[in-house]
């Protein structure tokens, strides 16, 4: 039998991600993990048929948390893991590994289930495991990725994704979107929203006066003009603005020298003006240990730092380390929000 959690410890909904995926198996492992259940009662929202058929395809061991009805929650009372089965999708109709519609449209209403029970204080933190964007965009789902998505769901008009592990926090100016879009994206108020939802985060996470680096967009930060006048025109004063508001922040600085040991042990979190440039440095440091967390939502959301893995769904080779410390960190800032 899985062990029980105490009724005391929050409940975390943990999102069953993509059905194709490695996040069923990754289901599986938390739900079963002793350290899982010293921090939190993990509630799984997924289909249960998909989870006993990827344990016998990878050799684990059966589900055998308590299977609940989404309409169940609201009853706290009862202690332990559990699976919140929201039907979505039936386990013969998936082929591991491939994009599908359907299980787009299945990570989808885990994702609202979860999100809906959050809304509700029926959950105290949600956490998603990995989703197939081409999936969600075959199911109809406009948004590129979670953070898009969460956002609609709640109804909030400024979010921030922010990278964080124990050894590097990296927060993101603009998010899934091409290259060539990130210069017309960029704002002085975009980066001063996000870097103070990341500030705010740091304190919450016990920082009092926390750090902040920004990163230049262009080589050498613009180099006083020459590749580009993002950093005059748009970054410089926003750290202007952030400093007159009372945060220490620091830039523009050469996203190439940014990340060396010497600075990262100055700094709390950096702000990158464009995806690649803050995650190609956070996975080179924390893959698999990194998470990826949703800032300026009213619910606490945390993410696995990595895809669905489709090169090994279903094969029992998946590492739940990163969604493991995603539920850490859910659990430290439910206990702060």
């Amino acid at each position: 039998m899985t062990a029980a959690a105490s009724p005391s410890l929050p409940r975390v909904a943990i999102t069953m991600g993509d059905p194709a995926g490695i996040g069923p198996e990754l289901c599986l492992r938390v739900l079963n993990d002793p350290a899982v259940l010293a921090l939190c009662t993990p509630l799984v929202f997924g289909d249960v048929g998909v989870l006993a058929r990827v344990a016998a395809h990878a050799a684990l061991p059966p589900p055998t948390a308590r299977v609940l009805p989404p309409s169940a929650l609201a009853d706290k009372s009862a202690s332990g893991p559990a699976i919140v089965d929201c039907g979505s999708v039936h386990s013969g109709a998936i082929t591991p590994g491939t994009i599908q519609a359907g299980c787009g449209r299945a990570a989808l209403a885990y994702i609202g289930q979860a999100v809906d029970a959050a809304m509700a204080d029926h959950v105290e933190a949600v956490v998603t495991a990995p989703v197939h964007k081409e999936a969600l965009h075959a199911a109809g789902c406009p948004h590129p990725g979670h953070t898009e998505l969460l956002a609609e769901l709640t109804g909030t008009r400024q979010v921030c994704m922010m990278m964080a592990s124990d050894d590097l926090i990296v927060s993101l100016a603009t998010i899934h979107v091409g290259l060539a879009q990130v210069p017309e994206l960029l704002s002085i108020q975009q980066i001063v929203d996000t870097t103070a939802l990341t500030i705010d985060a740091l304190r919450r996470l016990g920082k009092a006066s926390p750090r902040v680096v920004l990163c230049g967009l262009n080589p050498h930060a613009g180099e006083g003009g020459l590749f580009g006048r993002e950093e005059i025109e748009i970054i410089a004063p926003a750290i202007a603005e952030l400093r007159r508001l009372g945060f220490a922040a620091e830039g523009p600085i050469p996203a190439d020298t940014a990340f060396i040991p010497e600075r990262r042990r100055q700094t709390d979190a950096y702000i990158a003006m464009y995806h690649d440039q803050g995650l190609i440095p956070f996975k080179m440091l924390a893959f698999e240990r990194g998470v990826n967390i949703t800032l300026g939502l009213p619910i606490v959301r945390t993410s696995v730092d990595h895809g669905t893995a489709f090169d090994i769904a279903w094969q029992g080779r998946a590492s739940p380390t990163s969604l493991v410390e995603a539920i850490r960190w859910a659990v430290r800032l439910a206990g702060t929000h």
